[in-house]
């Protein structure tokens, strides 16, 4: 059986990216979309030709975070056409097929799949240096095929907070990317203290430091942590890119560490 599995896998989508970069997080909650959405704009704002494809089916938040939400997705000459948030940021989701915004996707696992390959080789993406793919919370179907179909996957980015129950739903992402031989890039810890802007005193509302502890344990790099920003719920509520107009806080600063660190990881991998 095992052999089967592995001599059926399906052939890797036909698309023109240097980098695909998987965002996997072990639970929900834990602010993925918003660390995909940043992590895609400032790579975006550094000159880098960007994809970003939302593959969260039940939950597609990603157009919300970004203003995009009314529109829509067209074809042309039978491929998809991306939206585009700048000329060189362009964003495929499940959320511009949707009827209403509070319509359901009510799909079983066969379904998703033939949706993620689709929107992986019949959108017209035009030539990228990275694609950054949110996934939902865990290691399921949507996960599965998306390691198993995209190309020149350079690794996983696994966001958590700083909660065991969340570090230790990120130990299983960790073992499910190596499981399939995908790097493990790194572990960002989001939402990883808050700074009273009364007091200027750190509170630690989550916790702190077990994004570190379990990256230590599993013997992946730390990428950093994210503090939290009243500014990042006001960004993803309004539909604006928080590192796009917010310069200068710890959170802003911190994001743009761990992209430097990123980089510097996914050039060492080649």
């Amino acid at each position: 059986m095992e052999h089967s599995q592995k001599t059926n896998l399906p052939e890797r989508a036909n698309i023109n990216v240097r980098h695909v970069i998987l965002v996997l997080s072990g639970k929900g909650g834990v602010g993925k979309s918003t660390v995909s959405v940043n992590l895609a704009y400032a790579l975006a704002m550094k000159g880098k030709q960007v994809g970003l494809l939302d593959l969260d089916i039940h939950g597609p938040n990603v157009p919300k975070m970004l203003g995009i939400e009314k529109h829509q997705l067209l074809s042309e000459n039978n491929k998809i056409i991306p939206v585009r948030v700048l000329d060189n940021l362009q964003v495929v989701s499940m959320a511009f097929l949707l009827p209403h915004r509070n319509s359901p996707v009510v799909w079983r696992g066969p379904m998703k799949s033939s949706a993620i390959r689709q929107f992986l080789e019949d959108t017209a993406w035009e030539p990228l240096d990275y694609l950054i793919v949110d996934l939902p919370p865990g290691t399921g179907d949507e996960a599965l095929t998306v390691a198993q179909s995209a190309p020149n996957i350079s690794g996983a980015v696994i966001v958590t907070s700083p909660q065991s129950v969340s570090t230790l739903d990120s130990s299983k992402a960790i073992t499910f990317s190596r499981d399939l031989g995908i790097e493990v890039l790194g572990v960002i810890e989001n939402m990883s203290g808050y700074i009273c802007p009364s007091c200027k005193k750190e509170v630690d509302i989550f916790g702190k430091g077990g994004g570190e502890k379990i990256a230590e344990e599993m013997d992946v790099p730390y990428l950093g942590n994210i503090p939290v920003d009243v500014d990042i719920r006001r960004s993803c509520d309004e539909g604006w890119p928080y590192v796009a107009k917010i310069t200068g806080s710890p959170a802003w600063s911190s994001i743009h560490t761990i992209i430097e660190k990123l980089n510097a990881r996914i050039e060492k991998s080649k």
